[in-house]
């Protein structure tokens, strides 16, 4: 017999797969109509800082690393760059995930906008670095903005409709999470 709570980490997982999926889907259908849109968010990671945050077993490195690195080929980025720093990023976050269960949502969202904002300067940086053509600055921030903006919805839905929550004190210690 297989223990439920396999069942449901690797149900959710499907379920994270899936999503990705979808939104990969729904980026790269042709939407954006005349100029001066602006930028939409990154969904796969706010997707992913959400979860990892709430239960770091539903979202493994491998599968986001993954997921990260066919977006990286589908939306023609350099291979693999955007891939590890997000990758880097989502690690911080999940050591980070047993002193946020007692956050409240504000200073979570500070700490993700804190990680993003990093991964953001490091990516330019490197680009610079290597002389790669590059989005213009301002392009850069307002899809941040963006996705800053649309991390509370993505939690908002994680949790309600997906019930995606915080790991609580008596979970921990079940299942063994250190503090």
């Amino acid at each position: 017999m297989v223990d439920p709570r396999t069942t449901r980490r690797w149900s959710y997982r499907a379920v994270f797969l899936a999503l990705c999926m979808m939104t990969f889907f729904f980026y790269l259908l042709p939407l954006k109509v005349g100029y001066g849109h602006w930028p939409g968010p990154d969904l796969l990671l706010a997707l992913s800082f959400a979860w990892v945050l709430r239960r770091p077993e539903y979202v493994p490195v491998f599968l986001f690393a993954a997921l990260l690195l066919v977006a990286d080929f589908l939306f023609m980025r350099p291979p693999g760059l955007w891939t590890a720093l997000a990758v880097i990023g989502l690690e911080f976050l999940r050591r980070r995930e047993p002193t946020s269960r007692d956050m409240p949502f504000v200073v979570e969202w500070a700490m993700v906008a804190g990680v993003m904002l990093a991964m953001a300067l490091l990516y330019r940086f490197v680009l610079a670095i290597f002389m790669v053509d590059q989005a213009p600055l301002m392009l850069t921030i307002l899809g941040q903005i963006s996705t800053l903006i649309a991390y509370p919805i993505v939690v908002l839905v994680s949790v309600t409709l997906m019930n995606v929550t915080k790991i609580t004190p008596s979970e921990a210690d079940e299942m063994r999470y250190v503090r």
